[in-house]
Parts: C-alpha cells; sequence; structure tokens
C-alpha cells in the first residue's frame, strides 16, 4: 500500500489555533544519556496518542516541518520506508524499529527523532508523549515542543476529547 498525504499551510494553522484554543500545557523537556526528551501530556488513552502519533496521514497536521507525506504504510512499523516533504524538499525515511507505542526511524540515512507514548498507571485517559532527540540536534527542541502542543490538540479534536 502507498499512502500519501499532503498540506498546505492551513491544515497547520488550524493545528495552531486549536492548540491555543485548547490551552495547551508547557511542554517539557529533559536529558537522558545522549537524548534531548521532549515530553508533554495528552487528555486521551495511550493506544489512541499511539495510533496517531504512527498514521502518516496526520503528520503534515501536528508536525510543523513536515509538509507532506508518502509512506509505503498508512502505519508505521519497523521496516516503512517512504519520504517527508520538509522545506520544499523530498527526503527519504525508513522506519528502524516499532512497537505499539514507540517508533524510531531514519531520516536521509541520518538518525531521527524517536517517538513513544508513556500510559499513567490508575489513569487511563491520560499520556505522556515524547519525541526523543539526539544532543546533536538539540536545535530542532522547540520545533518538537510546537509539534507536541499541535499534536495534543489535534488528536484531542479528532478523537473528541480535549487535552
Amino acid at each position: 500500500m502507498n499512502c500519501r498525504s499532503l498540506t498546505g499551510s492551513k491544515p497547520n494553522e488550524r493545528s495552531e489555533m486549536r492548540a491555543r484554543q485548547h490551552g495547551a500545557s508547557p511542554t517539557t523537556v529533559a536529558r537522558e544519556g545522549a537524548t534531548l526528551v521532549v515530553g508533554r501530556d495528552v487528555a486521551v488513552p495511550a493506544e489512541t496518542a499511539a495510533e496517531f502519533l504512527r498514521d502518516t496521514r496526520t503528520w503534515p497536521e501536528w508536525g510543523p516541518a513536515i509538509d507532506g507525506v508518502e509512506s509505503s504504510d498508512r502505519y508505521v512499523r519497523t521496516g516503512t520506508t517512504g519520504s517527508v516533504r520538509v522545506g520544499g524538499v523530498w527526503l527519504p525515511f525508513r522506519v528502524t524499529g516499532c512497537t505499539g507505542r514507540r517508533w524510531d526511524w531514519r531520516v536521509a540515512g541520518l538518525p531521527g527523532t524517536g517517538h513513544r507514548v508513556d500510559r499513567y498507571v490508575g489513569d487511563p485517559d491520560r499520556c505522556h508523549v515524547v519525541i526523543e532527540v539526539p544532543l546533536v540536534a538539540a536545535g530542532y527542541v522547540p520545533v518538537c515542543r510546537r509539534a507536541l502542543d499541535r499534536f495534543a490538540a489535534f488528536v484531542a479534536d479528532e478523537s473528541g476529547q480535549f487535552s
């Protein structure tokens, strides 16, 4: 299956507006070894957040750097390949590992961000979504913070809940 998702500026502007309307809570940034962990609480079950995070059709909606996606799979899994359009340039990607709530990739042959969803014990309607950034890409942290705020608003809007 070959999936393609493209967007102009309007869907991303809608995601920005939803993030502001839903009172986006601040993201957190912490260091874990050679990685910066950018995280944000989201008011949906972990499985719901993980499904949206793995859905390549949603990436342009909440990912500020992604203008389009072409993918061998709609929902990423280990081995999924494709391209993301960033700044008008198509860059190849390959998902190097994927479990139910975690996936990692390489973009243009370089290690990319890691993505995971942590569940809260005793709170099934809330989770913590994380983007892991290699220290050498620390300048990408503000983009990830914005992405997580937009992701939380998008997922809440799409699932009928508010974060």
